[in-house]
């Protein structure tokens, strides 16, 4: 080998080894701090854009079960709404009852009337301002249309009509999303003056308050059929356990792609540190190397 002042060979070497020591020191660096196996692209490209995707759809699955869990407080609200509309129609076959019997005069029938068209009023009231987060539940907004009740959503105006859809994420068939809630008021129920035939709508006279019971039968089974209906709906929607397990397992799988092995990755941080610090000393050596040649020359 030529002994130079001009050029020092092994210098260069020494510090091109070096650097690539350092780089590495570096990139363990990076992936040790951010507990990342892939900081950049440059790191595996394919595994970059898997994890990307996998991310998005544990996002998307925890949304799902976020708006699955909205919807549950939103049954129960309902479900609540419709258990005081309960209390309300017995009250008002209570009255019914007491109306029908030959032992009150006209003039205490219409008072038992007064009392049972403000049950009824208040069925309607309760019905109209039961809401979940500005959504009206009971008003008849959420009911269903005939046939496919999908076909009868209408979601573009302010206000929406048609069964109410909770989606839970990209994996779900959206024909199966939809979900109605039925109308739960006074003359829907047919009680109260509102109703649609004398049959129920008012307890005024004997013959009235007889008839009244039937659609008060009627009314307290149409109700019924609304919390059921309701209470199936919240089982249903139980079905946050399966996204709960879903997102979980995907998150486990992006997790081995993206998460570092801090065992592994410490192990290549102590060897590039070893080799930084042998290529430094190394390099103060080789920079020495041209003084022996200052030597020679007698300086």
């Amino acid at each position: 080998m030529t002994l130079s002042i001009l050029t020092n060979t092994m210098a260069a070497s020494a510090a091109r080894s070096m650097g690539q020591a350092f780089m590495a020191l570096s990139k363990s660096t990076s992936r040790l701090s951010s507990g990342l196996r892939i900081t950049t692209a440059a790191d595996d490209a394919a595994g970059l854009a898997i994890r990307e995707l996998m991310r998005a759809d544990i996002a998307s699955m925890h949304q799902g079960i976020r708006n699955i869990n909205d919807a549950i407080s939103l049954i129960q609200t309902a479900d609540g709404a419709a258990s005081v509309i309960d209390e309300k129609l017995i009250r008002m076959k209570e009255l019914a009852t007491q109306a029908s019997t030959g032992t009150y005069t006209s003039d205490q029938r219409l008072i038992i009337d007064s009392e049972y068209q403000a049950m009824a009023s208040e069925i309607t009231r309760i019905a109209k301002a039961t809401s979940f987060n500005g959504i009206h539940l009971l008003n008849g907004n959420l009911s269903a249309g005939p046939g496919d009740v999908a076909a009868y959503h209408v979601g573009s105006p302010l206000v929406s009509s048609g069964p109410l859809k909770v989606h839970f994420g990209q994996g779900n068939n959206c024909a199966e999303d939809y979900y109605y809630i039925g109308n739960a008021t006074a003359s829907a129920l047919g009680v109260g003056l509102g109703a649609a035939t004398v049959n129920g709508a008012s307890v005024s006279t004997q013959q009235l308050a007889q008839l009244a019971l039937d659609a008060l039968g009627q009314a307290i089974v149409s109700k019924d059929k609304i919390r059921a209906n309701l209470g199936a709906l919240q089982n249903r929607l139980y079905a946050v356990t399966n996204l709960e397990i879903m997102a979980e397992n995907l998150q486990a799988s992006e997790s081995r792609i993206s998460d570092l092995d801090i065992a592994q990755e410490m192990t290549q941080y102590v060897r590039s540190q070893i080799l930084s610090q042998a290529g430094t000393a190394m390099l103060a050596q080789a920079n020495s190397l041209p003084r022996m040649a200052l030597q020679l020359m007698g300086a």
